[in-house]
């Protein structure tokens, strides 16, 4: 891995000024460049609208004075610097391409990089389709150049799209990944395949929403009308029109080449429509220009005036992304939470917006009910809708979704008797219990929490017959294992009860270490801080291709509370366990697992089948000798080491950077250390 202190842009457009803006928010001086000064300060304009409209929120919320706006205004365009040359690149540490969407340009300029900038400096392009791996070959570093597809505007959308080429190196994504974290963007990792996964995805169900409405004669009014809100958050047509038919034309153009392969029968899975093809050869882009899929009146442009289906054509854009999702997840290019946060967070498809992203949509419906969707449209539509192997696969094995508790994504089914609020115990056979964190929204690492997990842990080995426990989030979909300690709790302890805190935190964890119950973590996305801790107390820890772990404490100038200073090191070796709590940032699945972080990594929708597994395994062991061998591998030094981090810990807290630091992460800044 290696940090950023220093950015650049190349390309200076509206996207281009607000990618700066979003590095410049973040505390890091970015180079914006281009070839022409207007073009420079049209970006350094844009970053500033952008900037003035974010502070000028602040300021209607009282949360800024209009002096202090000001000057946040002025410290975040002070760090953007305009110029016309590469002069300003040679110690830049990251470097992102917004030039036009042509391949030879990108070349041209990633050539020029290569040659400007320090060796270490990851070249990343923000590209919406161009293969990564086409464009690193006009370097001699093709395992620092990166995919980083931003969504537009950039200053608003969170998601970015990390692309992972053929020779990108997991050094590469781990720093751009941690990079998106720290200029407050989500971040997914995915394939370079055509369209990568969001547009892909997408392109596949506007494809059918087109090709209803041209063969049919449909009015695209009413299609705008019935599917807003149901398909997406805005009408299909309108939402093109806002945003250019230009780019959506070569995106559904690529698809049809790159993968029906130019094939355009009722057989291949994507459609050019050819009203579109006609505007945007006459130069009608849609709002840009005034005319598109809408006149500027807001007249239809489009001929056709029936009356749509709109359930049906529902039915088959959902089945549609459907089969696009599961063709990259086979493919190794997406995972399920790839997919579904990639689409609530790039195109609305968001639960909060009432619009569920297209496998939770398969849970909540029923994989079953899906599933024959696919075999009746495969018989009216096509061989297009040739229902997936994973599909069936998760039907067979009786995961329907919701209703059985299991699908793409794992569901509590409660015992019906609980002994605690946020840790709650499904029991299973074969003496293995789930233990579902349920402390919405993020699982922090709260006190309530740690005294429900003493009480039922307690419960388990007074109850005599559980082996083996599962920990897992009991939210489906979610982006956390658990983020971490409730850090805003701990500040309204007092020394004495952040003491106790602490104390309980490590005998429950402790316990788990002396118990001849075995555990078994099953992380599904971020495990931070407390959460890494939490899941570094178990015996075994399963991770889904989507898991993250990390030890942020430093950054809040705190050290690890929970044990990570100790635990840490017997798993990845000295060290790595001080490169990761000294630095703080995150590490990803595979990595965790090269360096023995983790026990294995599975596909995100294997999680708890793999986690079970194991259970039930080691829950078939003789419980006395799993408990000495728990026991007796565990002795050198580690209660010493405890007690060792137990008083820095008290010491640290108590310090005047420990108080910033607590304060800057709760106002949402930056920390001012002084050492003292």
């Amino acid at each position: 891995m290696s940090f950023v202190f220093k950015a650049a842009v190349v390309g200076a457009g509206t996207m281009g000024g607000q990618i700066a803006q979003t590095i410049a928010a973040a505390g890091i001086d970015v180079v914006l460049k281009d070839v022409k000064q207007e073009l420079v300060d049209h970006g350094i304009a844009v970053a500033t609208g952008v900037t003035e409209k974010q502070v000028g929120k602040l300021v209607k919320k009282g949360r800024l004075s209009e002096e202090d706006a000001k000057a946040q205004v002025a410290a975040v365009i002070g760090r953007i610097h305009g110029t016309l040359s590469y002069e300003a690149f040679g110690d830049v540490d990251f470097v992102i391409e917004a030039v036009p969407e042509k391949l030879e340009i990108k070349q041209a300029v990633f050539a020029e990089l290569d040659a400007v900038t320090p060796g270490h400096a990851i070249l990343a392009s923000n590209t919406s389709g161009i293969a990564i791996s086409d464009i690193a070959v006009a370097t001699v570093r093709p395992d620092k150049v990166v995919g980083t597809h931003y969504f537009f505007p950039a200053s608003v959308m969170p998601l970015l799209e990390i692309v992972e080429g053929d020779l990108t190196s997991p050094e590469t994504i781990a720093t751009t990944f941690a990079f998106a974290q720290a200029t407050k963007k989500q971040p997914i990792v995915v394939g370079e395949g055509p369209g990568f996964t969001v547009n892909r995805i997408l392109a596949a169900s506007m494809s059918e929403i087109f090709r209803a409405q041209q063969e049919q004669g449909l009015s695209i009014q009413k299609i705008d009308d019935g599917l807003k809100g149901k398909a997406l958050p805005m009408g299909p047509f309108f939402l093109m029109n806002s945003l250019g038919l230009d780019p959506s034309l070569h995106l559904q153009e690529q698809m049809v080449e790159e993968v029906d392969e130019g094939d355009t029968s009722a057989s291949a899975r994507f459609f050019n429509h050819s009203r579109q093809t006609e505007l945007v050869g006459q130069g009608d882009l849609g709002a840009k220009t005034g005319d598109g899929f809408y006149k500027a009146d807001g007249s239809p442009n489009v001929d056709g005036d029936g009356d749509p289906d709109i359930d049906r054509i529902v039915e088959l854009s959902h089945l549609a992304m459907v089969r696009e999702a599961l063709l990259l997840i086979e493919d190794g290019d997406a995972t399920v939470r790839d997919v579904d946060l990639g689409m609530a967070a790039g195109t609305g498809l968001d639960p909060k917006r009432g619009i569920l992203p297209p496998l939770l949509k398969c849970d909540v419906e029923g994989l079953d009910v899906i599933l024959e969707r696919f075999e009746q449209a495969a018989e009216t539509e096509g061989d297009r809708f040739d229902a997936p192997p994973t599909l069936r696969r998760l039907v067979a094995q009786g995961r329907l979704g919701q209703k059985t508790g299991q699908g793409f994504y794992a569901y509590p089914q409660y015992d019906e008797t609980q002994v605690a609020e946020t840790v709650k115990l499904e029991t299973r056979e074969h003496g293995v219990v789930i233990a579902w964190l349920d402390n919405a929204p993020v699982n922090s690492i709260s006190p309530q929490v740690i005294q429900d997990l003493k009480t039922v842990w307690a419960h388990l080995e007074q109850d005599g017959s559980t082996r083996a426990v599962v920990f897992a989030s009991a939210s489906p979909m979610s982006a956390v294992f658990s983020a971490g300690a409730d850090i805003k709790a701990f500040t309204t302890l007092g020394e004495a009860g952040a003491k106790t805190l602490l104390d309980d935190a490590h005998a429950v964890f402790r316990s788990f270490g002396t118990s001849s119950i075995v555990t078994i973590g099953a992380i599904n996305a971020l495990a931070f801080g407390g959460g890494s801790e939490l899941a570094l107390a178990m015996d075994v820890r399963i991770a889904a291709q989507s898991a993250v772990f990390g030890q942020p404490e430093i950054k809040l100038g705190l050290i690890p509370g929970f044990g990570g200073t100790q635990r840490l090191r017997r798993l990845v070796g000295q060290a790595k366990a001080l490169e990761l709590n000294l630095v703080g940032d995150p590490i990803l699945a595979d990595e965790a697992y090269a360096h023995g972080l983790v026990n294995t990594v599975v596909p995100d929708h294997e999680l708890l089948d793999v986690a079970l597994n194991w259970a039930r395994r080691l829950a078939g062991q003789a419980p006395l000798a799993a408990g000495a061998i728990k026991r007796v591998s565990d002795v050198a030094g580690l209660d010493e080491g405890i007690e060792a981090e137990k008083d820095a810990f008290a010491e640290i807290f108590a310090t005047d950077d420990a108080t910033e630091g607590i304060g800057a992460f709760i106002d949402k800044r930056d920390a001012r250390w002084t050492g003292k």
